[in-house]
């Protein structure tokens, strides 16, 4: 009976999550698609350098706070959770004002820098979709902590659905899209997300209302390297567009960002199962100790393996068709870039779950080594390889960079948790038998 339990867990977080992740791939790469054919190459640039600016002071502050949040609302006891929640939200309203300010100082440097003075007006709108993701961030992990994704779904649908229909509406021809009005619509479609998620937790968002110094601290010693994992992390995913737009032009920036919006797709399976992992190993790693740990990294890993490599394959072999496809032969010069992401697409599933396991054990202090080294390595190599060789550069330094973080963290799970890496390799081969005779068979043996 325990073990359905577990499975029925597994099936309907699964679904949720990967419709979750799948629903804001497919939006995005709806959204990305007619971009690229409405918007000339240096204003998709300048799109691309905004977003790739304003996800890293979202990550950043949710890097402090959501996973914090999450592990000690997991274990939490009906008594505590109000306390936790209340220093949760302390400590992102303040956040939310220092990186406001952060936002408005950056905005006239990197217009400058990057020769966008459209970026301006852009950065200093951007300010309430802020304020309102800060909410909304809270009310998700409210509910991941509890093992539910059903509002987590739903409101992230809504807040990609808004951006991907004006983008559709202006494709029909019956508005002109501008870069500005694509921020008005995000300021409304977070709202609106935001709004939805509550009504989804009100009932477990319950606050304290008093000042929760020591629960502030225990969040933010923790949050602390979760924090620094996530700055280095988001540096690391986008120092290289960044740095295309700096030494070459917006528009290198933007057919760079061609290849990783097509190799994205990998994000749909990888974030959904490190979404189900993480409250699953913060709460087994107490119960049950490392060796269910190490099941759990060792099984999800080599299921996000079985899902990728078919579809890696075909992005390998088939780039140039998928190039013109989806970009048409403007972007031509992105073919040479995507096969070279997809070769560090394999090593993605590894180090996501390398992060999720190691601060599910309480040792986010170490996840942020690595990551700050990894991305370090990438920032120096992206410097150097993209004076040398442009855009191939960048490919090649991060495909270096992820080999590095790669090795590195292999060598740290082995001592942990013994890790086995042909583990991961039995666990992907045996995955869709598996799936077949759980889950397939069965339905048809009833028929």
């Amino acid at each position: 009976m325990e073990g359905k339990k577990k499975d029925l867990y597994w099936i309907k977080s699964a679904v949720l999550t990967v419709l979750q992740s799948m629903s804001g791939v497919l939006l995005g790469f709806g959204s990305f698609y007619m971009l690229v054919r409405l918007l000339t190459k240096y204003e998709f640039g300048a799109w691309t350098l905004f977003t790739a600016t304003t996800t890293i002071l979202e990550f950043i502050r949710n890097g402090l706070v959501q996973s914090a949040l999450i592990k000690y609302l997991s274990g939490a006891s009906t008594e505590e959770r109000p306390k936790v929640i209340s220093a949760s939200v302390t400590i992102s309203g303040a956040l939310t004002i220092l990186f406001i300010i952060i936002n408005y100082s950056l905005a006239a440097f990197l217009s400058h820098l990057w020769k966008l003075p459209e970026l301006l007006p852009m950065l200093m709108l951007y300010t309430l979709v802020f304020i309102f993701s800060g909410l909304l961030t809270q009310f998700q992990s409210v509910e991941q902590s509890g093992f539910k994704f059903q509002g987590i779904f739903v409101s992230t649908l809504i807040r990609q659905g808004g951006l991907f229909l004006y983008i559709l509406i202006a494709w029909l021809g019956f508005t002109k899209l501008t870069l500005i009005n694509l921020v008005y619509v995000q300021i409304a479609s977070t709202f609106v997300s935001a709004i939805i998620s509550y009504i989804f937790v009100r009932d477990r968002f319950k606050m304290a209302w008093s000042w929760q110094k020591e629960w502030m601290l225990k969040l933010f010693h923790y949050g602390k390297y979760a924090f620094g994992t996530t700055i280095s992390a988001m540096l690391s995913n986008t120092i290289d567009q960044m740095m295309l737009g700096g030494i070459i032009s917006a528009a290198s920036a933007g057919a760079y960002n061609v290849a990783v919006r097509i190799t994205n797709l990998v994000e749909i399976p990888t974030s959904s199962i490190a979404t189900i992992v993480f409250p699953q190993s913060a709460s087994r790693m107490a119960s049950d100790g490392k060796e269910a740990v190490k099941y759990l990294y060792e099984k999800s890993v080599g299921a996000v393996l079985a899902i990728l490599l078919p579809g890696l394959i075909l992005l390998f072999f088939f780039a140039g068709y998928i190039v013109e496809i989806i970009a048409g032969q403007t972007y031509a010069d992105t073919i040479p870039v995507l096969r070279v992401t997809v070769l560090y697409c394999l090593l993605i599933p590894y180090g996501r779950q390398f992060g999720t396991v190691l601060d599910s054990m309480g040792k986010p202090k170490l996840t942020f080594i690595i990551v700050l080294i990894t991305g370090t390595c990438n920032a120096l190599l992206n410097y150097l390889l993209i004076k040398k060789y442009g855009v191939m550069g960048a490919a090649w330094a991060t495909l270096a960079s992820n080999v590095i973080g790669f090795v590195i963290a292999q060598i740290i799970l082995k001592r942990e948790l013994n890790i086995n890496l042909k583990n991961t390799w039995i666990y992907a081969f045996g995955f869709y038998p598996e799936m077949y005779s759980k889950y397939v068979k069965p339905i048809f043996s009833k028929a």
